[in-house]
């Protein structure tokens, strides 16, 4: 694999050009050795049904980078139309810790042991299978060894053009 090329691309530009690409708003969280933890992510996405397995970004600068390796497990809570404020909650916004983040939130936990958030559209139950360093991020593979789903299915919160929206199934 090829390392990446100097580029005449403007970060500001890319960002710009990325804020433009809709996405789904999760809260990945984690329980384990190295304590609890939870982060606003829209950098998800499935990779495989057989075996069922997603991916998450993480910026490894972030405090919470080194804690969810060690954890080796996390969930992925797909934020339901009205859930604005529990992605802002995880997000940082309020300066709250860990703790009293969770305190806000109704959660229960599926077979990992890591919070399963209330409410949530879908929740995926993961183990970390591998973890991928490129550039300022690791991409983290997740095997799903456990799934809530939301009955009915309720309307998903997306991101698009710096704005949440509320996207019902029709």
């Amino acid at each position: 694999m090829s390392t990446p090329s100097n580029s005449n691309v403007e970060k500001s530009g890319f960002r710009e050009a990325m804020c433009r690409l809709s996405s789904a708003v999760c809260v990945v969280t984690s329980d384990g050795p190295a304590g609890r933890l939870g982060f606003t992510a829209s950098a998800v996405c499935s990779v495989s049904d057989d075996p069922p397995t997603l991916l998450v970004c993480m910026n490894r600068m972030s405090q919470q980078h080194v804690p969810l390796r060690e954890n080796g497990v996390f969930s992925v809570n797909i934020l339901n139309g009205e859930q604005v404020d529990v992605s802002a909650l995880f997000a940082g916004v309020g300066g709250l810790s860990t703790a009293e983040r969770f305190e806000r939130v109704a959660w229960a936990t599926l077979v990992t042991g890591s919070p399963v958030i209330s409410d949530c559209v879908a929740s995926c139950d993961c183990e970390i299978s591998h973890i991928h360093e490129f550039s300022t991020h690791s991409v983290i593979f997740g095997n799903v060894v456990a799934l809530r789903l939301s009955e009915p299915c309720l309307p998903s919160l997306s991101y698009f053009a710096r704005k949440y929206h509320s996207l019902e199934a029709h």
